[in-house]
């Protein structure tokens, strides 16, 4: 399958590491001029400078897109785009009546609101391209709400529901707007966090694979998703050939969600 994004602007939230690091790749690798986004300079640099050395073309954008002035920079720098990907997105274990409301606000200004902002920016100029997409990174606990993270699964519930509204909103034109729920991945981090609840002295595939069957057995493939393969889809539903797929939650969840649909 041939994926030639050459003469796109892509904008990749919270892409200095993990899965928005991994998409950036992918759509730098597919020809898109990559803008990476982080808060931290020295790690938006870090990133470019890697991408760069892979031969992609990239830019920096340091900004903090979870608040209003942030994204009102982000704008300043990079005006119009024609691929949104709003990956941003931050979790935490809290015991379910222990979640403050602060804490509720706190993901919904990070994990909802920063792609609001972001899509009501640039789907007007997608709009009179006639051109764009705008994807958003969901996550298996917008479906499978978790006790331990109400407020992170319901952020995400949400996101699934303003990407199905702006999809309505840029209905007819040739704009598309689409969500990809992420299953269990292996980001950083997540390896320590696997060793923690098995035998540190087993090789890495092996612990995964019993991390998955003793704590994640809803898996099919038994083991962790890699960042590049949840850059896959986005990669595809970024290029034309995926021009009839829009208001949708596609899952790169391993078959995690225990559903047909979405």
């Amino acid at each position: 399958m041939e994926i030639d994004l050459t003469g796109k602007t892509a904008l990749v939230t919270g892409s200095t590491q993990g899965i928005g690091l991994a998409i950036a790749e992918g759509l730098a690798r597919s020809g898109a001029r990559v803008a990476v986004n982080g808060r931290r300079a020295e790690r938006v640099d870090a990133a470019v400078a890697e991408l760069r050395s892979a031969g992609g073309d990239v830019v920096g954008v340091t900004a903090d897109v979870a608040t209003e002035d942030g994204v009102d920079g982000l704008l300043a720098q990079l005006p119009a785009v024609d691929i949104l990907v709003n990956n941003l997105g931050v979790f935490e274990a809290v015991e379910p009546r222990a979640i403050t409301d602060a804490q509720w606000r706190a993901f919904f200004e990070v994990n909802v609101l920063s792609a609001v902002r972001l899509i009501r920016s640039y789907l007007p100029g997608m709009i009179e391209r006639d051109w764009g997409r705008a994807i958003q990174i969901a996550s298996d606990s917008a479906v499978v709400i978790p006790a331990e993270m109400i407020h992170y699964g319901v952020s995400k519930t949400a996101l699934l529901a303003v990407t199905r509204g702006f999809a309505k909103d840029a209905a007819g034109t040739g704009v598309t707007v689409n969500s990809v729920i992420a299953g269990p991945t292996h980001t950083g981090g997540v390896e320590e966090f696997v060793y923690q609840l098995v035998d540190r002295s087993l090789p890495w595939e092996q612990a995964q694979r019993e991390f998955m069957r003793a704590h994640r057995p809803q898996s099919l493939i038994q083991r962790l998703i890699e960042p590049a393969e949840i850059a896959n889809m986005v990669v595809y539903l970024s290029s034309p050939l995926a021009s009839a797929t829009t208001g949708g939650a596609l899952r790169v969840d391993g078959g995690y969600v225990d559903s047909i649909l979405p």
